[in-house]
């Protein structure tokens, strides 16, 4: 069996959307699964979704953990490698830490009691990851750099300046953060967002790269919905390839 690479959009505490879009993907120890970041904050189970995480890792896909703006403040509001912690509680951060029954703690008192598991996936997040002609980041890069000048704050928290502009880079880019209520395939050929607002009771996106089929779980939902990509994702693979050709 070909290996398949997925990625995943943003989830935000949701975790019965997660569960059955796992489900359908039946993933193999072959398979490479990248998550986009945003796995907390404001749904209702971002310490359940964390397990998940962790025990899917246990299970054998390839799983590629990215980090999102709000890991970063979590991170932070615990005292740790993040940043604007200050903002964690105001964007969603409440309802993490009731689903961590810790609710009433400051950041230092969470930061002792939450599992130390959980800390160490935090603190492991990736800034991006490469898979193919795919650049797959949280929110965006600075269409004015090449990649290895990105800074963090643009790759977790950039919108508009991305959103708007075409970009020099060799890839598609593949990102959440900026949600929309379907993938905005008009972005094509130079991104694709696949955060389509699943804690705002809309769905879950997941992108497999080889095909072009686009796996999506609606809020309250069991099902995985199936279409394809794969028309639309052909001219802008062509365009990569003669990007790097002319190299």
């Amino acid at each position: 069996m070909s290996t398949r690479t997925f990625v995943v959009g943003d989830i935000h505490g949701c975790l019965d959307e997660v569960d059955a879009l796992l489900d359908g993907l039946s993933a193999t120890a072959g398979d490479r699964i990248v998550f986009l970041g945003d796995y907390v904050d404001r749904g209702p189970a971002s310490k359940a979704v964390i397990d998940r995480l962790i025990r899917l890792q246990r299970e054998g896909p390839q799983c590629v953990f990215l980090r999102g703006n709000h890991e970063d403040m979590f991170l932070a509001y615990m005292g740790m490698d993040g940043h604007y912690g200050d903002a964690f509680l105001v964007n969603g951060g409440r309802a993490t830490l009731r689903s961590y029954d810790l609710e009433t703690c400051d950041g230092a008192a969470v930061a002792q009691r939450i599992p130390s598991a959980h800390i160490e996936f935090l603190r492991a997040l990736r800034d991006y990851e490469i898979a193919g002609d795919f650049l797959c980041v949280h929110a965006g890069i600075n269409p004015l750099r090449p990649l290895e000048k990105q800074s963090s704050e643009d790759l977790l928290w950039i919108r508009e300046e991305f959103i708007r502009n075409r970009h020099p880079l060799p890839y598609i880019v593949l990102f959440g953060h900026t949600p929309h209520r379907d993938v905005p395939t008009n972005l094509l050929p130079y991104k694709i967002g696949l955060d389509t607002g699943l804690v705002y009771s809309n769905k879950l996106s997941c992108l497999e790269l080889e095909s072009g089929e686009l796996l999506q779980v609606r809020r309250g939902e069991r099902s995985v919905r199936r279409s394809s990509l794969a028309e639309l994702l052909r001219p802008a693979q062509r365009r990569i390839q003669s990007m790097r050709r002319s190299e």
